[in-house]
């Protein structure tokens, strides 16, 4: 697979601004392995006051919360997405985000780019943060 750099990013101010301001997320590809990043980053973000719904193929319940098998089947409004998916996966889940017409971020973790899916999300309307953790990126605003 050959590496992507991104080229749609948010500033560092704009990610302040995005986990200050939003409440719900929903973690795709949170495992129920508490050894994997995608738990670790989904439990600090949940002990940080913020509303995790996991998307996961299978499991009933991971960090106490019921878990749903697609962005589709969320009944609550969601303020952004936290995609812990490969990067083919991306473009899909944008246009899974654009169908819902509530996400308002759209944020890839570490090493996961697809500009194409970003420029998807953001000609949309989507705030979009590419290749940053957002577990290390609200430890370094309160810090």
């Amino acid at each position: 697979m050959e590496c992507e750099f991104p080229s749609v990013n948010s500033s560092n101010d704009e990610i302040k601004e995005i986990l200050s301001t939003i409440k719900t997320i929903a973690v795709l590809g949170l495992s129920p392995d508490s050894t994997k990043d995608s738990y670790r980053v989904a439990e600090y973000l949940q002990n940080a006051g913020y509303k995790i719904i996991p998307v996961y193929p299978k499991e009933e319940s991971i960090l106490g919360e019921k878990v749903y098998r697609s962005l589709e089947e969320i009944p609550d409004v969601v303020d952004m997405v936290n995609i812990f998916r490969k990067p083919d996966a991306l473009q899909m889940i944008a246009e899974a985000c654009v169908k819902r017409g509530d996400v308002k971020v759209f944020w890839s973790q570490k090493g996961i780019v697809n500009n194409e899916a970003a420029k998807f999300a953001e000609n949309a309307g989507m705030k979009v943060v590419q290749n940053h953790c957002s577990m290390v990126e609200h430890r370094l605003i309160h810090a």
